[in-house]
């Protein structure tokens, strides 16, 4: 019960602290104090403002809200989310164009479950859609899933990638992002081994870490510094009573948070200053530059417990990825028997997270694939976010991602190809 109890005292703080903004927003508005202007009291709406707004979206799911988007007739395109395939600890997601008939190519975008909602990828599907029909992995939050479903740990992760790809068909192009890069590569050699015809036809990894001990980053020096027995005790926690999940062990969505903003602290206590000023002055504005990131920012999930633990372990210290020594239910998982997908990585010079060398080396492990059905990219001044949904991405990135699917998909329409070339097609690996 004592990690029971340290659950709900953050939701408790959490509570408290958006209770208190809402005060200070409701008593600084109170229309008789029109009377007597003070500076003073616009200042405490504002901070009541912004501080209500950042607590209450911890423990919100965002939205989609995918827009509309000009088909090639001129027409608006609306996008509509639907449900293909649901499982207890995530859903297999559509974002189906309504009134599109062109084939497109087949993408299934596998988003981490790493903290945030699958929505951190709404640029990266907002992006994709004019060109692809488009899936995603939807991961649910911990905290609402009753105990009775089970455990989730990375080889059940692994699982649920295989179901989706077997879902989908074999004229499918993978696109995993970040976190689940080494599951999907054990995924896709999985069905090599076990059922050849799901196998997708492309395979993109972008910044994940395959081999974290390729280029060390902070990242990874924490998961040697510490030993599992104190992971556990530090991170683990029980969820409270006001949720569905009650009882399950999970690593908290908002311990989660307060490790994300202690790396770049001073960094976050600077925009959160700007934006009440920015509120106070009259400047700011619902979708300004600081809502929609920190909208997205702030909503966290919780991770299953299994599920971390199994990552820091057999991910990140043991490398069974990086070692090709990956097993699910004690068999070996082995990355050469994918011989016919074609397999791209995507990394960032700036990336701090999965830096340079993590993720390339999955192209050493493909032993069984010839180097035609390899390519690789380095983005130069990318930082781990912009390799997959900033600037980066969208101008330089999508493009060789699209042309590599195209490279290895004879049934994208003619008119519908990228022009662009591979970048560093046929790389070869040390």
């Amino acid at each position: 019960m004592r990690h029971m109890a340290t659950y709900d005292l953050m939701e408790t703080v959490r509570n408290t602290n958006q209770w208190l903004g809402a005060s200070a927003l409701a008593m600084a508005s109170y229309p008789a104090f029109a009377l007597f202007p003070n500076p003073a009291l616009n200042w405490m709406a504002a901070w009541g403002e912004v501080t209500e707004r950042s607590f209450s979206r911890m423990v919100m799911k965002p939205d989609w809200n995918i827009p509309p988007f000009s088909g090639a007739d001129g027409q608006d395109r609306i996008v509509v989310e639907e449900v293909v395939l649901e499982k207890d600890f995530g859903d297999l997601l559509h974002f189906r164009v309504q009134g599109r008939m062109t084939p497109k190519r087949k993408v299934l975008l596998v988003a981490p479950m790493s903290g945030h909602y699958a929505t951190l990828l709404r640029s990266t599907v907002i992006s994709l859609l004019p060109d692809c029909d488009v899936y995603i992995t939807d991961w649910h939050n911990a905290r609402d899933i009753p105990v009775s479903a089970g455990k989730f740990d990375i080889e059940d992760y692994t699982m649920y990638v295989v179901d989706f790809m077997r879902e989908l068909g074999s004229d499918l192009h993978v696109i995993a992002v970040c976190q689940p890069a080494p599951l999907t590569l054990a995924a896709t050699a999985y069905l090599a081994e076990e059922d050849p015809d799901a196998q997708p036809k492309t395979l993109t990894l972008i910044g994940g870490p395959i081999d974290p001990s390729a280029a060390p980053t902070e990242v990874t020096d924490f998961g040697h510094s510490v030993t599992m027995g104190q992971l556990e005790e530090m991170m683990i926690q029980r969820v409270g009573f006001k949720y569905a999940g009650v009882g399950r062990m999970v690593y908290p969505g908002l311990l989660q948070l307060s490790s994300f903003i202690s790396m770049n602290a001073e960094t976050h206590m600077t925009a959160f200053q700007n934006q009440i000023s920015a509120v106070a002055n009259g400047e700011a504005h619902e979708h300004d530059k600081h809502n929609k990131f920190y909208d997205e920012y702030l909503s966290v999930m919780d991770m299953p417990a299994e599920f971390y633990l199994s990552t820091v372990d057999r991910i990140f210290k043991t490398g069974e990825i990086a070692s090709n020594s990956f097993t699910i239910n004690g068999k070996k998982v082995d990355i050469g028997k994918i011989t016919t997908v074609a397999v791209k990585t995507v990394e960032g010079t700036k990336d701090d997270i999965s830096a340079p060398g993590q993720c390339i080396a999955a192209l050493a492990l493909c032993t069984g694939l010839p180097d035609s059905k390899k390519a690789s990219h380095l983005e130069e001044g990318a930082g781990h976010y912009g390799i997959f949904a900033g600037k980066s991405w969208r101008n330089n990135i999508r493009p060789l991602v699209l042309n590599f699917i195209d490279e290895n998909e004879s049934e994208t329409p003619s008119g519908d190809r990228s022009k662009k070339p591979a970048a560093n097609k046929n790389t070869k690996v040390a």
